[in-house]
């Protein structure tokens, strides 16, 4: 390994950041409205929205992010091993998100056909882009306090691209659309891709790899395998990482079901006036007209400017205690705030909006712990096997991302079915969609008793989990002692 300087400068940190940024312009998207999209604007059937996201979701997860690990890993260039593919991806990336929410005018057939084509293009795309991204942070420095440093970073670019994406972007849908969905979603879906385009090309140049393996530290592609098998905290991270979002596909892409069929309009609005008189006497004017649109933006600000205040406690707390102990108290807290929506009624909007704040204060915590959780267990391989396999490693990460986010999405649609939604295909043609009183009981369970699930089975795992306090710091020792 080479014994240059592990610190990061703050050019590099944002620059880097600004990969996640991008990203999850894309990723938020697919969270919060794919399964609205499909349903509500594309006209898909429950059924089959549900099949394309679990199926194309599930062979993203488990075939393409394994394949891209370990040709990541086996990369050479001048400019590293993964920085070339942010490159090599950015402009695709942008074009792919952009067909997914393209609404051809198809026949039914053709529209399920066109949906699991881009789907299944975009997150290759994602694959090849996100992963060598994640992978770049266990190899841009092996100071374990930097990076912790750089997951707050590039939480917090995060939470901006989630604030624009839950807070901003179906009131200015309408607004772009002249109250057409399908042409307002093309037209934000081009912006999204052209910024997103230029945060990545700037990612690629504002970074460097540090952590180089030497020649003895190459492995095969079976030798990685093997000890990824013998890895305990990559196993428990692997399953972690699913079950997070699970329920983060289920609760995120849940709340505008929510708000459309679940929250009583006449106390939204009532509660949201003061507030938006505020924001327009600032010159603040996003929101738009519509009161649910409003509301539900609203809704997920609060909760996202909490996370961003957690997310600066998360470094602080982690140097102190350790990753994995701060990580299961506060996923723990968090948790409880989901549940308490179960019993909230359909007038009870303040206590909604309280809820919310305090579940992203204590969930914004955890948000940046666990990709640095990734880079420990690279750190762990390495110091079990001496060899270096950081592609691979992270691929646990997005397996987890694309397995949950697919199985989530799909039971999402799926719990929908099951309590009867009604569809824009199945509507009636002309006529105003009267959900029925099953599919808005499901509603309120998918944003409550059902995305707990997942959550409260994770703080179990990490009892399992052994990488602590002690355990950081001897690895970092010891490497670094190699290292040099």
């Amino acid at each position: 390994m080479s014994s240059i300087s592990q610190k990061l400068s703050i050019k590099e940190k944002i620059g880097y950041s600004l990969g996640d940024l991008a990203a999850n312009l894309v990723f938020q998207t697919l969270m919060t409205y794919l399964a609205y999209f499909y349903t509500d604007i594309y006209g898909l059937d429950t059924n089959h929205a549900s099949a394309i996201m679990l199926t194309v979701g599930l062979i993203a997860a488990f075939g393409f992010n394994p394949i891209i690990g370990a040709l990541a890993d086996r990369t050479t260039s001048k400019w590293g091993k993964f920085r070339p593919w942010i490159l090599w991806t950015a402009i695709p990336l942008g074009v792919a998100a952009l067909l997914a929410f393209s609404t051809p005018d198809f026949a039914y057939k053709g529209k399920v056909i066109y949906a699991a084509a881009t789907y299944s293009l975009l997150l290759l795309l994602y694959a090849a882009n996100n992963l060598p991204y994640s992978a770049l942070s266990g190899v841009i420095t092996g100071d374990m306090g930097e990076r912790n440093s750089l997951s707050s970073y590039r939480f917090v670019a995060v939470m901006f691209a989630q604030f624009f994406v839950q807070v901003f972007m179906l009131p200015i849908i309408e607004t772009a659309g002249g109250g057409d969905k399908a042409v307002g979603i093309e037209i934000v879906m081009t912006w999204l891709a052209i910024i997103g385009t230029i945060m990545l090309i700037i990612t690629f140049l504002t970074t460097k790899e540090r952590v180089i393996p030497t020649a003895e530290q190459k492995s095969s592609l079976k030798e990685d395998i093997g000890d990824l098998t013998k890895n305990k905290p990559w196993i428990i991270m692997l399953i972690l990482t699913t079950l997070i979002f699970i329920t983060l596909a289920m609760k995120g892409g849940s709340y505008v079901y929510y708000f459309k069929n679940y929250v009583d309009a006449t106390e939204l609005t009532s509660f949201i006036s003061p507030i938006l008189d505020f924001l327009s006497n600032i010159g603040i004017n996003f929101f738009g007209e519509d009161p649910v649109s409003a509301g539900f933006g609203l809704f997920n600000a609060g909760g996202i400017i909490f996370m961003i205040v957690g997310i600066g406690l998360s470094k602080r707390l982690a140097d102190k205690y350790g990753k994995r102990d701060v990580f299961k108290v506060f996923l723990f807290i968090s948790t409880l705030f989901i549940i308490f929506f179960y019993f909230f009624s359909s007038k009870s909007v303040e206590l909604m909006f309280i809820s919310q704040i305090f579940h992203g204060f204590f969930y914004g915590i955890t948000i940046p712990l666990l990709w640095a959780m990734i880079a420990d267990v690279a750190d762990y391989s390495e110091w079990k096997t001496n060899r270096r396999a950081t592609a691979i490693i992270f691929s646990a990460m997005m397996v987890g991302l694309k397995g949950g986010l697919s199985i989530g999405s799909a039971l999402l649609t799926w719990i929908l079915g099951l309590y009867g939604y009604v569809t824009k295909e199945v509507a009636t043609a002309g006529e105003a969609i009267i959900q029925p009183d099953s599919a808005i009981q499901g509603t309120k369970m998918l944003v409550s008793i059902y995305p707990a699930i997942p959550f409260l089975m994770g703080v179990g795992l990490l009892f399992f989990y052994e990488i602590n306090k002690k355990m950081e710091v001897q690895i970092e020792t010891d490497l670094n002692e190699r290292r040099n």
